[in-house]
């Protein structure tokens, strides 16, 4: 039985759609990510799932009782959850106060109070400051105190939105080290909102895709960045190669694509004559200074137009009649000698791309 169920879940705004008809299933012990863009209508769902808001039509279902709307069932409903804000609010306390808040309201014992909370302060590498005042403190060590009372509280859904924004990377690194070990530790359900794509991948084990307020796909990390239902998805999720084509030749699955009068061979079951997009992530795109004999179905011969550092790596832009996108190490870019106006060619094999119907 899922944890926590919507069906049809409806919500406007000043006669404004936010939310289309959303249907999610969580089971226990499940990490969910929510994806979308700003906007999107992330932040709301998570409202509803906490009981915050009342929906405008549709059902929620915790532990298969429905607590959509009934006042008293949503209060006890409510001491089930924890709901971690993006900006979270501090008291004007010491860390150990701000912990040990909701701990109090629940009538626990001194002793019990203070070796839960010291064993949550621990965990979340706040002990040292126990004693500091919350507020004086970093974004990034306010965020765990945020996280640190909400899992005292021991939820059996823990609700987290956007969890690392505004961040800077060191403290990022250590929150989802938190939540990771929330994750292996508690087994605690989470349900998690970021437009940070990288993080949608470490964190959880399934993907919603929600934009325009309709949850457009659900499945795993790798079905959703791999695998897109739409072009609206795939340019969400960062697949940047997008090429238009037609369907030419179709043969027990392997395709021939037609785009800018060069031939893309895929794996795919359109028709002949359908109006498709190739999608090719990046880094499956390997370059070579020649065109050596390999299994790969599809290589190029382009310019190159641009050399883009993005950390450790380098973004290509390659030029081959149409565009292509290619993802590689600094090291691989110096051993090639990747300079912009240098031919290069570009090498993908026909299982890395993924076929979807053009949208008109």
């Amino acid at each position: 039985m899922p944890l926590i169920e919507t069906v049809d879940l409806c919500q406007k705004y000043n006669g404004h759609d936010v939310l289309k008809k959303i249907a999610l299933q969580v089971e226990p012990g499940e990490v969910l990510s929510l994806i979308g863009p700003t906007g999107a209508g992330k932040t709301t769902l998570l409202r509803l799932l906490d009981l915050l808001d009342t929906p405008t039509s549709g059902r929620i279902y915790f532990a298969g009782t429905e607590v959509t709307r009934s006042g008293k069932t949503r209060s006890e409903t409510r001491r089930k959850m924890a709901f971690v804000l993006q900006k979270p609010v501090v008291f004007n306390a010491s860390v150990y106060d701000n912990v040990a808040y909701g701990l109090k309201w629940r009538g626990i014992t001194r002793n019990e109070l203070y070796q839960r909370v010291s064993g949550i302060l621990e965990t979340v590498s706040l002990s040292a400051l126990r004693d500091r005042n919350a507020r004086t403190l970093s974004g990034g060590e306010i965020q765990r105190i945020a996280i640190a009372r909400a899992i005292a509280l021991e939820p059996e859904l823990l609700l987290l939105d956007e969890p690392t924004a505004n961040l800077d990377p060191i403290s990022i690194s250590r929150i989802e080290k938190l939540i990771a070990n929330i994750i292996h530790q508690h087994k605690t359900t989470i349900i998690m909102t970021t437009h940070d794509m990288r993080q949608g991948q470490r964190l959880p084990n399934k993907v919603a895709v929600l934009i325009n307020g309709e949850i457009l796909q659900t499945g795993s990390s790798r079905d959703i960045f791999t695998s897109p239902h739409n072009q609206e998805i795939a340019e969400f999720v960062g697949t940047e190669n997008i090429i238009n084509g037609v369907i030419t030749t179709s043969e027990e699955d392997l395709v021939t694509i037609n785009t800018s009068g060069k031939i893309i061979e895929a794996i795919a079951d359109y028709p002949v004559g359908e109006e498709v997009c190739a999608c090719i992530r990046p880094e499956d795109i390997t370059l070579a200074n020649s065109q050596a004999p390999s299994s790969a179905r599809n290589s190029y011969a382009g310019k190159i137009m641009q050399v883009v550092p993005i950390g450790p790596l380098c973004r290509i832009e390659i030029d081959c009649d149409f565009s292509l996108f290619a993802l590689v190490t600094g090291r691989s870019v110096e051993e090639l000698d990747l300079v912009r106006g240098k031919t290069i060619y570009a090498t993908f094999k026909a299982t890395a791309i993924h076929i979807i119907r053009r949208e008109r």
